[in-house]
């Protein structure tokens, strides 16, 4: 079944992979013109997503291609969700670069249209993607978070991340400060 022509109503998201979305040029194109009304929805409402102001679609290309491409290489994981049809939400994690630390990666976005919050995909998005990092040898899942976006670090601990550090006050939004917020979640074997 192809998620993007489904046009019956779905209970649960299809959740599909970058292996999935390259194997259709047309769903990939879709894709990215999707994701780009999701994260700039998103962001004109206020949504921690790393820009201040809605990203354009040129920009939203620029960062996903290279996590396709390092998807493909097994040097990221990008997850899609998909419910009646259409894209909901997205989600992806880079392996960092330098040889020291190839075996961690960094849980970069996860995204979820403001009409899907509710139904569980934020969490099925980020179930997969650390399922998807305990599958590739990832040692530890790293992600920073806005402090004020308490529903995402809700459920980031909720999965098992904890929090590492805090630097306050270091996200300027216009007059407003925000706490960067770090968690991980450790993989490795504890004696």
């Amino acid at each position: 079944m192809n998620p993007a022509t489904n046009s019956g109503a779905t209970t649960e998201p299809v959740l599909l992979d970058a292996t999935d979305l390259a194997s259709d040029p047309g769903l990939t194109a879709r894709f990215a013109e999707s994701a780009h009304r999701i994260l700039a929805d998103l962001v004109a409402g206020g949504a921690a997503l790393g820009w201040v102001e809605p990203p354009s679609r040129t920009e939203v290309t620029h960062l996903l291609d290279p996590v396709l491409s390092a998807a493909r290489a097994g040097d990221a994981a990008l997850r899609a969700a998909y419910a009646d049809g259409r894209l909901v939400g997205l989600g992806y994690w880079l392996r960092y670069a330098r040889e020291t630390h190839r075996p961690h990666a960094d849980l970069e976005k996860i995204a979820v249209a403001a009409d899907a919050h509710g139904r569980g995909i934020g969490r099925a998005l980020t179930a997969a993607l650390i399922a998807d990092a305990r599958t590739a040898a990832i040692e530890v899942l790293t992600l920073d978070a806005r402090g004020d976006n308490t529903h995402a670090l809700r459920l980031y601990q909720a999965l098992g991340f904890t929090e590492y550090g805090r630097l306050p006050d270091f996200v300027a939004v216009g007059e407003h400060r925000y706490d960067k917020v770090f968690c991980m979640l450790d993989f490795r074997p504890h004696p």
